[in-house]
């Protein structure tokens, strides 16, 4: 009992010192001031700093670019890699096909030339991605438009390339899409 109140105790600390409903005109601005966020109050977390329970807005997530120099971000990469996400093929062959070469990263992870974060092959499994559209489209109020990326269930499956992000979930408030990651 004592670990539990303690883990609680702190995860309150962590919920209370995030950023929530912050909003941001962009990817890029969001970029900046979460980076910095992290850098100043991120927690130690394993081999990182992280920041948890942190929700924001972006009013033109459309505004995606990011152009921080000490990021080094590549367009011309990350439209080959949201390509490779839209295809829903996991194996790290069709990113090489798009982008010209296998960055190395995807090389270290790949078992047998496939990978498990790929988040567009992770959107398809089952059709999830159509179950969301069809539910959001049958019942905006639905609270069932959830896409599920990691699986606990597959953990043998995560030897090298484990999915980061959890669940994805849909939303409609007030006529506008929201997304939850």
């Amino acid at each position: 009992m004592k670990l539990i109140k303690k883990c609680t105790n702190t995860i309150n600390t962590i919920m209370i010192n995030t950023i929530n409903n912050k909003v941001f005109r962009n990817a890029n601005e969001a970029y900046e001031y979460l980076h910095d966020q992290i850098l100043q109050n991120g927690v130690a977390f394993g081999d990182t700093k992280a920041l948890f329970n942190v929700g924001f807005y972006m009013t033109d997530p459309k505004d995606r670019k990011i152009i921080n120099r000490e990021r080094k971000w590549n367009e011309e990469y990350a439209e080959a890699e949201w390509k490779w996400y839209l295809s829903g093929d996991n194996s790290i062959d069709k990113l090489g096909h798009l982008y010209g070469k296998i960055p190395a990263i995807w090389e270290r992870m790949a078992i047998d030339r496939h990978v498990n974060s790929n988040y567009g092959y992770q959107w398809e499994r089952n059709y999830q991605l159509d179950y969301v559209v069809a539910k959001l489209k049958n019942n905006k109020d639905t609270r069932h438009a959830a896409i599920s990326i990691y699986d606990g269930k597959e953990h043998a499956e995560y030897r090298k390339d484990t999915p980061c992000t959890y669940a994805v979930q849909f939303t409609i408030l007030n006529n506008r899409l929201n997304m939850a990651v």
